[in-house]
């Protein structure tokens, strides 16, 4: 394999913090980091940097690791803009505006939807996500979900079933009929596509009751859970993903005392979904308080077409720090390695020998900027799995 070198890099972050500056950044000046296949060999400064086969200048750019989004929703068709511009002049959120998008995806042939997927996907490279999840939850019925989770390992090894999105149309009059459905045939037909199960356990979703039976059974197949937790009000849900040591507890908009100190005990990564309240006006996350705690916390963009429909990973990091309390080293950390934690992985989310060689290069001398220059495209150009991707345009 050949080996190639980044140089004069202003400013390297690894997330390692054996390295560097000591930081959880692990933040090298004037650095170097060296690629051998798909894989990060070395680190360090250019200065000391080890012959390679070929020599990338970075022309004093920043370097940070490819963003890992733990959490999004892109197999679906149609959007909500409607729903959006109402919403935007006066009307609350709900879990309801589910059914429109459900109606859509199911109208949708396996075409529309694969290329959907390719669509949002080359938007959030260009953006510098290397990495992410996603979900199925749009269909709603044993073939539909299963399609799309078929869809969906064309594109990511991270992916999800969430049957328990909302309880189907169908079922309406029989939400215990659905969640026996749900636990049932299409769990059956959907475990072998997907290594995650997930449940919105919300008001006007599934109950905790509900939500322990759909991820008890998803456990009884193999797949680990994962749980929308405490977005719209207090709930149970943050406490269920604790006792079932999910991976992660996402949105975590409103949380006790109880909720956080069982979050701060525990492995489950509060996944923060700041999309989600700018595009809903919701309260946003405290995520001071939940750092404070020392629980692990990830930043995700929940992209989906009803309360969230943005694939920008370096929007949600300048949401965190302008409005939820965090530091632009914290988000970018969150951005990075919190979401690999909250995918369980530890060969993502940073650039330290042995790593995965996932990276993006920024039009801009520090990490700090994607805070402090928001809106702005800085992404230069991404690596990932060891091999400049250019940046894909759409059309």
């Amino acid at each position: 394999m050949t080996t190639t070198a980044i140089t004069h890099i202003s400013a390297l972050v690894t997330n390692d913090p054996s390295l560097g500056d000591g930081s959880p950044l692990g933040l090298i000046q004037d650095a170097a980091v060296v690629i051998e296949g798909d894989r990060v060999v070395w680190t360090g400064e250019s200065s000391k940097a080890p012959a390679t086969d070929n020599a990338v200048d970075a022309g004093g750019r920043a370097v940070i690791p490819g963003f890992v989004d733990s959490h999004s929703h892109l197999l679906f068709a149609g959007d909500r803009t409607q729903e959006f511009n109402a919403r935007m002049s006066g009307r609350a959120y709900s879990a309801g505006g589910i059914r429109t998008t459900v109606a859509a995806t199911r109208a949708a042939t396996d075409d529309e939807l694969d290329a959907n997927v390719a669509r949002y996907l080359a938007e959030a490279l260009r953006q510098g996500t290397t990495t992410f999840e996603t979900k199925s939850g749009y269909g709603l019925t044993v073939e539909d979900e299963a399609r799309a989770l078929r869809i969906a390992v064309r594109h990511t090894e991270e992916v999800t079933f969430l049957g328990a999105h909302i309880v189907s149309p169908d079922y309406a009059d029989d939400p215990a009929g659905y969640v026996d459905l749900v636990t049932g045939p299409m769990l059956d037909a959907c475990a072998p596509y997907a290594r995650w199960i997930d449940v919105f356990c919300e008001r006007g979703a599934f109950d905790g009751d509900q939500a322990r039976a759909v991820l008890t059974a998803g456990l009884a197949k193999g797949l680990h859970p994962r749980v929308h937790a405490n977005q719209l009000g207090h709930g149970p849900g943050v406490q269920l993903a604790v006792e079932l040591d999910a991976a992660s507890a996402d949105h975590c908009t409103h949380l006790t005392d109880a909720d956080i100190d069982a979050l701060a005990q525990s492995a489950t990564v509060a996944t923060l979904l700041p999309g989600a309240e700018f595009s809903t006006r919701a309260a946003w996350p405290d995520a001071r308080r939940v750092l404070d705690a020392g629980a692990t916390v990830a930043l995700s963009t929940d992209c989906n077409p009803g309360s969230s429909f943005t694939s920008s990973m370096p929007f949600c990091v300048a949401l965190a720090v302008r409005d939820m309390g965090m530091t632009p080293d914290e988000a970018l950390w969150s951005a990075t390695a919190g979401g690999a934690a909250a995918l369980r992985r530890t060969d993502i989310g940073r650039l330290a020998p042995g790593a995965r060689a996932d990276l993006v290069v920024l039009d801009a001398p520090s990490h700090v900027h994607l805070a402090y220059r928001p809106g702005v495209p800085l992404v230069h150009e991404v690596w990932r799995r060891g091999e400049r991707t250019g940046l894909p345009r759409s059309g």
